[in-house]
């Protein structure tokens, strides 16, 4: 099984949230699985230079996009037993930052158009294209109005999956045919609401669409969390399935991790208190080894449920604990979070930033981690915070429904939950989980069966397989 994985994102080599996560690692699971998986990413100017270094050029071509004919280079490097294409443009691809800009629209149709043209011009032939959000969903599009009269395309199968609805691809209707060239007869397919929608058309056009937790695969088919997609995918919910998301553990893995400052395992887990210490000492915090660290790792916007934590955060600064929050967004939020450190300078730190490192040893030296989230396709901090043994607190939605079950449920569990988006409810969990805090006989059993929690991607990518054999 030959499976071309298409994302706009991937780890170790550009990121900006959990796609590069899932592209940078999924491939890898699904080779241990006996599938030949590579990877296609545009070759955004921003790549490292050391990894530019091991690239090798394949060919040139020239892509057709509407009235434009745009060059396209196509790079590879192997990287852990994955094979990696970049396509190379720099009118398109060297810019500052990966998206937000106006022709962001122009700029995926292209690597859309070039993902398929470049399978005309190189030897390989894969089964399934794997798409990922609206930055590939033009894939499927192109390859049924284009490509199937093409003997190699002809018997591709395509796959799409949404990591978050919320982003659709949504432009002037315009769009359709002075920028992506479809034939009026076609344009149809990307018409939704009057304007041209990308992910509409790759949930028209792909033979099965998944989603990130097999909770959310429910909700965006209602109202609440659909985005106005959700009567088009109670349509097409025969081929809608939802596989949760894994991490990968040998990156994330406090036993060999360099990140930290100690290492150590489920089995001596010890190490955790050095890092705790030397977090505490880092963020300019009171060494209290007996309070309890509570940590955020999140992007500064309301669905993360940051509205929930500002109208409890009082209450909360209240207990007898620390918080300490990273992340960047929106304005509101990080000038609350400063505003929050300047009154409460003995409790509260707050990093302004994207910092993985920091991230990491948030992970590893806080108790608690907080998820309140109004929506989470699937979340993969919760999983990290496991990985390290830290507790989390979520909101049971999407993949935390599906990732964290609450510690006082009949059978156990690993984590606390709550259900309503309610500050109050929040609240409550929080205390629940200072309570097991206070228990010094029962919390370390909790951090040992967190340290012990199996969120790699060896089920997801079986169950991926399972559904490219059977498309």
């Amino acid at each position: 099984m030959k499976i071309l994985y298409a994302a706009s994102e991937a780890n170790p080599f550009i990121a900006s949230g959990g796609l590069a996560d899932v592209a940078g690692s999924l491939p890898a699971a699904l080779q241990k699985l006996d599938a030949q998986c590579r990877v296609i990413l545009p070759l955004y100017s921003s790549i490292d230079e050391k990894w530019r270094r091991k690239m090798k050029f394949v060919t040139y071509f020239n892509v057709p996009l509407g009235w434009r004919q745009q060059y396209c280079g196509v790079f590879t490097l192997v990287h852990e037993g994955v094979t990696f294409y970049f396509l190379d443009n720099e009118f398109y691809f060297k810019r500052d930052r990966i998206y937000g800009y106006f022709d962001d629209g122009e700029r995926f149709a292209f690597f859309s158009k070039a993902v398929l043209e470049m399978l005309v011009h190189i030897d390989y032939e894969p089964d399934v294209i794997h798409c990922n959000d609206w930055q590939t969903a033009m894939i499927p599009v192109f390859l049924n109005v284009y490509y199937r009269s093409v003997p190699k395309l002809h018997d591709i199968h395509s796959v799409f999956t949404i990591h978050n609805i919320q982003y659709q691809g949504q432009y002037d209707f315009a769009v359709a045919g002075d920028v992506c060239g479809l034939p009026e007869w076609a344009q149809g397919i990307v018409e939704y609401g009057g304007d041209c929608n990308m992910m509409k058309g790759a949930i028209e056009e792909c033979e099965r669409i998944t989603t990130v937790s097999p909770t959310y695969a429910k909700e965006i088919l209602e109202p609440y969390f659909g985005h106005h997609l959700e009567y088009l995918l109670r349509s097409k919910s025969w081929k809608l399935s939802g596989i949760l998301n894994g991490i990968d553990i040998k990156s994330y893995n406090p036993k060999t991790d360099p990140n930290i400052v100690e290492h150590y395992n489920a089995a001596d887990p010890k190490g955790k208190a050095v890092n705790k210490a030397a977090l505490q000492e880092e963020l300019g915090l009171p060494a209290e080894p007996d309070k309890p660290l509570l940590a955020m790792v999140t992007r500064l916007v309301s669905h993360k449920g940051l509205d929930l934590v500002r109208y409890i955060f009082d209450e909360l600064a209240a207990e007898d604990l620390q918080i300490i929050i990273l992340g960047n967004g929106d304005a509101e939020y990080e000038d609350f979070f400063r505003e929050m450190q300047d009154r409460y300078p003995e409790k509260v730190r707050f990093v302004c930033g994207f910092v993985p490192a920091l991230a990491r040893r948030f992970y590893a030296g806080a108790d608690l981690f907080l998820m309140p989230s109004q929506s989470e396709p699937c979340g993969l901090s919760q999983m990290l915070a496991l990985r390290y043994g830290t507790i989390p607190i979520v909101r049971a939605t999407g993949g935390l429904a599906d990732s964290i079950t609450d510690w006082d449920s009949p059978d156990g569990g690993n984590g606390f939950t709550f259900q309503s988006y309610n500050a109050h409810d929040l609240l409550g969990a929080v205390k629940r989980a200072l309570g097991l805090y206070e228990n010094k006989e029962v919390w370390p059993q909790a951090v040992k069966k967190a340290l012990k929690c199996d969120f790699s991607w060896k089920n997801s990518a079986k169950q991926y397989m399972d559904l490219y054999l059977h498309i």
